[in-house]
């Protein structure tokens, strides 16, 4: 009737297509980039495919942007720039060149043929390594146990697994000697097959109990990288409407963001199978085998040593361990067993706080995070110079965004809490290292093991114990109207003192701590998580402290 429909429009300051389409960032540059738009703007929820003048933006406030920039990554933008690539996703991509515009330009990755050998990646080689020095061993498993609630199309789902599979390389790939080394070899195709196990006969508590175990059983078989499928699957049928997927992958072939990829094509080809009408995925511009390649070739030389310089300066004369309390003495050869707490929340309230800290002071939420527990770490260890690890996406090129593989990398965070500092000036020591961390991100972890870890021992990690992880919120797979639910694993391995996991939800954040039951007990985690929500809740009220 040629009304406007004031309930219909999106909020002040935020378009239609941005709500429509929100994507969280996925990296720490367009973290940076969404907290710099979301304070200047005065937008709680900026998405990396927001357009900075859809939001409100003008002249004068890009050049306060640009400025933010400058102060905050230093890096040196011009306006024409912000105009020319007004998203986050954009800007971030122009400030990531322009770190890589300071020394030598990478190459595109391209195809290569496939007639001849293909190495490993970097990452791949290691954890081959691993895998040769303790062969049967299921540290790099990637189990998942999932609960279907709901009508659900077994055939579909094979169907869809298989459809995957093909789709991606990797997944067809094994891993074989080739003298004191490893090649990958890639099977054209590959029949995947997912047995049903029939439990519906069993009574509700037995049944249960043989989930459980079969949970258990199929999360510690290890895979052979040299002449078996390295993804597997076993349907378990608890009545017509009730099932139990148990999904094991090797590490060497899958990583964390790959997840995403994968629940996200599966959700895509099984509503498709079951609606009759099968669906073509976009084409892929490359597979794993070719980023392998170009990682070994550019990664060599002039680059790769340039980047070693900064990490052994960086990491000079480092304490090889951070001499945390124990409950019991550290054992002279270190076993992966270990158990987890879970249970670790921070309300909404708290976390708009945090937030809101973190713009502020022109830092993200997990360089927030890792400074508070960083302090936490020196209050209970009193050592000054403390290293934590923590992993990082590895995939800085669009080309790798769209591909199952194992792209990601650990980076060492040393920061020094000597002077008792504030927290607001620790801050700013964790962003000045988080940032050099991240523009010297290439250099495989491995390598800087080989570098910089002289003396190796068999009773700790190298370089580091304990690891802090934030994560975007994962959300759970969707598959038609199933409802969806996780089973929570019997058993857990860690190659740390401490790992703490933690990740969007809802409005707030959770976690879970995974820790070496060789030195803690439970209520020793649950009470440094404890100190650690505590801290959080005093910062939140005054970073002066």
């Amino acid at each position: 009737n040629g009304k406007v429909d004031h309930k219909a429009l999106p909020p002040p300051g935020q378009s239609e297509t941005a709500v429509d389409r929100y994507v969280a960032p996925r990296n720490q540059t367009e973290e940076l980039v969404a907290g710099i738009w979301s304070e200047l703007l005065d937008v709680e929820k900026v998405g990396v495919h927001d357009d900075f003048f859809d939001l409100g933006g003008h002249s004068l406030m890009a050049t306060r942007v640009l400025s933010r920039i400058r102060d905050t990554l230093q890096v040196e933008l011009a306006v024409s720039q912000l105009f020319a690539f007004p998203t986050v996703a954009g800007l971030a991509r122009i400030i990531v060149s322009s770190d890589d515009s300071q020394g030598l330009q990478a190459p595109s990755i391209l195809p290569v043929p496939r007639d001849e050998e293909i190495p490993l990646s970097f990452a791949q080689e290691r954890l081959w390594f691993m895998d040769q020095l303790e062969p049967g061993s299921a540290l790099f498993n990637v189990p998942i146990a999932l609960r279907f609630k709901g009508q659900l199309d077994a055939e579909a789902l094979e169907k869809s697994f298989q459809e995957i599979i093909l789709r991606h390389e990797v997944l067809r790939t094994n891993f074989v000697a080739t003298g004191d080394k490893a090649a990958q070899v890639i099977s054209p195709d590959l029949l995947f097959q997912m047995p049903v196990v029939e439990l519906s006969g069993l009574p509700e508590q037995e049944r249960e109990a043989e989930v459980r175990q079969r949970a258990s059983e199929d999360a510690l078989k290890p895979f052979a990288l040299d002449k078996e499928p390295l993804v597997r699957a076993q349907l378990l049928r608890l009545s017509p409407d009730e099932h139990v997927l148990l999904l094991s992958m090797h590490h060497i072939v899958n990583d964390a963001w790959s997840g995403g990829i994968f629940f996200r094509e599966l959700a895509s080809l099984y509503q498709g199978f079951t609606a009759g009408s099968p669906v073509s995925l976009p084409q892929l511009p490359i597979q794993y085998a070719d980023y392998a390649v170009w990682q070994r070739n550019w990664l060599s030389g002039e680059v790769l040593e340039g980047q070693l310089v900064y990490w052994r300066k960086q990491l000079a004369g480092a304490p090889a361990v951070l001499e945390l309390p124990t409950d019991r003495p550290r054992p002279a050869v270190r076993t992966t067993r270990g158990a987890s707490v879970g249970g670790f929340e921070l309300s909404a309230p708290l976390t708009r706080a945090l937030r809101g800290l973190a713009q502020r002071e022109g830092v993200t939420l997990f360089m927030l995070m890792e400074a508070a527990f960083h302090a936490l770490l020196y209050r209970y260890s009193g050592q000054e110079d403390i290293s934590v690890g923590t992993t990082i996406a590895g995939r800085n090129r669009t080309e790798t965004e769209p591909l199952i593989g194992l792209f990601m990398n650990t980076l060492v965070l040393r920061v020094n809490l000597g002077g008792d500092p504030t927290f607001r000036e620790l801050l700013g020591r964790v962003r000045e290292v988080a940032l050099g961390a991240y523009a010297h991100q290439d250099v495989p972890f491995e390598r800087l093991v080989d570098e910089l870890a002289s003396t190796r021992s068999l009773s700790h990690s190298p370089l580091f114990q304990v690891v802090f992880d934030l994560r975007n919120a994962a959300s759970n797979p969707h598959l038609g109207d199933l409802q969806i639910s996780g089973v929570k694993a019997q058993t857990v391995t860690t190659k740390f003192d401490l790992a703490l996991m933690t990740f969007e939800q809802g409005d707030g954040l959770a976690g879970f701590c995974d820790y070496s039951t060789e030195l803690y007990e439970e209520e020793t985690i649950q009470r440094m998580l404890g100190h650690l929500t505590r801290l959080l809740e005093a910062v939140a009220g005054n970073a002066e402290q």
